[in-house]
């Protein structure tokens, strides 16, 4: 059984004064086993965050279901799902405005340990020291404000709120986005050090392709509310069926000059949420589209066990050997339109 269970997830936002909505998360369907890190990647706007509040239920979902420790817990009153609180926590994108700048850090990391109610003050106390200690911050650290610390302290005393009442699952929304690039691979390899300690599930969200190769076993590739493309990290990376997961990933700068980058693009800007295109939502973007794309939506396919894919053409692309190489092969439209 998966720790999460995530199944035809919808949400949209209705707008004020408007028979509009926004379709921010679109029918999106994944698991997260105990110990493991899957990443949701794409553009922003893409739905990842989104994704992540309604798990929390920071959000209500539209439609779908959320099950977590075998228990559907999106439209359980939220009386009974206080208790997976504990078991579920989360790290958020900017360190300095997710604390309370009246807390001194060690008020703030025992707070979640006050509400869970199984610690008396002395034996808090310790555990806001162990805590610390791993996330390789100092006793002194319990006594100061958040002003007093860096970026990258502040975002340590973050993840120690997280994880101090040894949750299952951490949601992750781009805890690194906010940091320096030094401080962004330091704060990567304490979050896969927790990991191995405590063998918790992470869902990481995250447009930092370079974090995401370093910490996550599985990546869902999200494009306007939906995942395009799911697989391996080491596969994704190595090689991406889906045109949108190959425009993604191309635009990555590896260290080696002589990595020889790909030229692949697609045309314009990424449509509105509000309007979506008919069919495939890439189709006004994608090189290789068929007229095909703009009258109905490519479903999410297996392409193998572990590799799952969400366009027509997947199985043309897997023959030729890549996107780039079907480009000018086929019936395509010639020049995509811009929505």
């Amino acid at each position: 059984m998966a720790l999460l269970e995530v199944r035809n997830l919808v949400k949209h936002f209705p707008l004020p004064q408007s028979r509009d909505v926004v379709h921010a998360v679109n029918d999106v369907s994944f698991s997260i086993e105990e110990g493991e890190t899957l990443a949701l990647v794409g553009e922003s706007g893409s739905g990842k965050t989104t994704v992540g509040r309604c798990i929390l239920r920071l959000l209500n979902v539209t439609s779908g279901e959320i099950e977590f420790l075998g228990r559907p817990i999106s439209s359980i009153p939220t009386a009974e799902f206080r208790p997976y609180r504990a078991e579920m926590q989360t790290v958020f994108q900017e360190p300095f405005e997710a604390l309370n700048p009246r807390w001194r850090a060690g008020d703030t990391i025992q707070e979640p340990l006050r509400y869970q109610g199984k610690l008396d003050d002395k034996a808090r106390r310790r555990r806001v020291y162990e805590l610390l200690d791993m996330v390789r911050l100092s006793s002194e650290d319990f006594d100061r404000f958040p002003h007093q610390l860096s970026g990258g302290q502040q975002q340590r005393v973050g993840i120690a709120r997280a994880i101090a009442t040894n949750p299952k699952l951490v949601v992750l929304d781009e805890p690194t986005s906010a940091l320096d690039i030094s401080v962004r691979a330091e704060i990567i390899n304490l979050l896969a050090d927790l990991q191995r300690e405590t063998n918790v599930a992470y869902l990481f969200i995250s447009h930092d392709l370079t974090a995401v190769r370093r910490i996550a076993s599985r990546v869902a590739i999200m494009y306007l509310g939906k995942i395009v493309e799911t697989s391996t990290t080491e596969d994704i990376f190595n090689k991406q069926i889906h045109p949108y997961g190959k425009a993604l990933l191309s635009s990555v700068l590896y260290p080696d000059p002589d990595q020889e980058r790909s030229t692949f693009q697609l045309y314009g800007e990424i449509p509105s949420p509000i309007h979506l295109p008919s069919g495939c939502y890439l189709a006004p973007r994608c090189p290789l589209a068929q007229e095909r794309n703009t009258l109905s939506q490519p479903p999410l396919e297996q392409v193998d066990p572990q590799r799952a894919v969400a366009c027509f053409r997947w199985q043309e692309i897997v023959a030729a050997g890549g996107v780039e190489k079907l480009i000018g092969t086929g019936d395509v439209i010639e020049e995509a339109p811009v929505s």
